[in-house]
């Protein structure tokens, strides 16, 4: 299954670093073949709540390529051009098989509290 590396970044201060940073990230991701779904801003339309900030996905082939992009030397080596230049959240999120339902999720969830 995949895996999305998914970043949500506020305050970006597009100077020197996280430009360096911008053009040494597309190789450490490669190498682990992961490939940018969406990268900044882009076109984008809130539709509930408030949306401050820029949204960047990756998406790994899997859960352990994603956990090695990131702590491989390559991508911890140019991390502090961007942790230094911008405020953010990150995380890894597994993505959810072909043909998955909610409502098939929430009968188990129901059925394991009734019984």
């Amino acid at each position: 299954m995949p895996t999305l590396a998914i970043a949500h970044l506020r305050n970006v201060r597009m100077g020197p670093e996280i430009l360096e940073y911008m053009r040494a990230v597309d190789a450490t991701i490669a190498s682990f073949g992961g490939r940018f779904l969406v990268h900044g801003g882009g076109n984008k339309t809130v539709l509930e709540g408030s949306w401050p900030g820029d949204l960047v996905i990756v998406e790994f082939p899997d859960r352990a390529s994603a956990e090695d992009w990131y702590a491989s030397e390559a991508y911890q080596e140019i991390l502090p051009l961007r942790t230094g230049n911008s405020d953010g959240d990150t995380l890894l999120v597994d993505t959810v098989p072909g043909g998955y339902r909610a409502g098939v999720f929430a009968d188990k969830i129901a059925a394991a509290r009734s019984g």
